[in-house]
């Protein structure tokens, strides 16, 4: 993950052992928890707390004087200069109905983008790392853009309130193969990956989305935000209840080919 022409943030290699230990305890959890429902429906378990803590607390550790949102925390846009978004567990459903798919997804922000973007997977043992200007990485290999490779399977990744979509113009077949993957920054990213060539998500939040977004930026995937632009969030903002529906996709030619369908997503038929 290294390259001479690019400086890498401070506490990196620290802010790795960080997640190391994180993601650790979370596979020693998975399997053992049960869950309980939050107010919004979603599902939280003892890990998610324990997990959300633990990195709001070494985050202060590292970048003393940085603000934290996050999923389980605060959730106001802090005013500092330079803050980090942290999703502690996302794909708590996956992970407490037994489904080894998950991620700890943490971005730092600058003047109101993500800068550094960390989304680690821990049932894979895989971290996807990217730097604003410097590209992405897995597993310390570089990444290289999808419209650089050649993808025939046609994958599109939805979330659960999104598949409604596919009853809303009957009259148009739906341009991919569908795969819901229960994990909103996996959705996203998977399309940076080249795993996929679309995705759409109905309701994420800026914890679901913030690490993703800086991946699909570094690899030239073009994205849509359908209501609100997240760039334009203030100080100070409360995001418990703001979602921002996204459409990304491989390709600029990719994305109009699902904007249709982006479309009735908000607008209804």
């Amino acid at each position: 993950m290294t390259n001479a022409s690019i400086r890498m943030p401070d506490g990196l290699e620290q802010l790795g052992l960080l997640l190391d230990r994180v993601a650790e305890r979370q596979r020693q959890d998975f399997g053992q928890l049960d869950s309980e429902a939050k107010p919004d429906g979603s599902l939280i378990t003892a890990c998610d707390r324990w997990s959300d803590a633990a990195l709001v607390e070494g985050l202060a550790a590292l970048y003393p004087g940085e603000g934290v949102l996050s999923e389980e925390g605060s959730q106001k846009v802090p005013s500092t200069e330079a803050y980090w978004v942290v999703d502690p567990l996302d794909g708590t459903t996956n992970f407490a109905a037994g489904i080894p798919y998950w991620a700890i997804s943490l971005a730092r922000f600058e003047h109101g983008v993500p800068v550094l973007a960390v989304l680690d997977v821990p049932p894979l043992r895989q971290r996807i790392v990217a730097i604003r200007g410097g590209g992405a990485w897995r597993k310390d290999k570089k990444l290289l853009a999808p419209s650089a490779r050649n993808q025939v399977a046609g994958c599109a990744s939805l979330c659960s309130r999104s598949i409604g979509v596919l009853q809303k113009l009957p009259n148009q077949r739906f341009p991919g193969k569908v795969r819901l993957l229960g994990v909103a920054s996996l959705n996203l990213v998977s399309v940076a990956m080249g795993q996929t060539i679309s995705a759409l998500e109905a309701t994420p939040k800026i914890w679901d989305l913030a690490a993703a977004w800086l991946v699909l930026q570094e690899l030239n995937c073009p994205v849509n935000w359908l209501v609100r632009d997240p760039a334009q969030l203030q100080p100070g903002e409360d995001l418990a209840q703001a979602n921002f529906p996204v459409l990304a996709a491989r390709d600029p030619q990719t994305l109009a080919t699902f904007q249709p369908w982006a479309d009735v997503l908000v607008k209804g038929a």
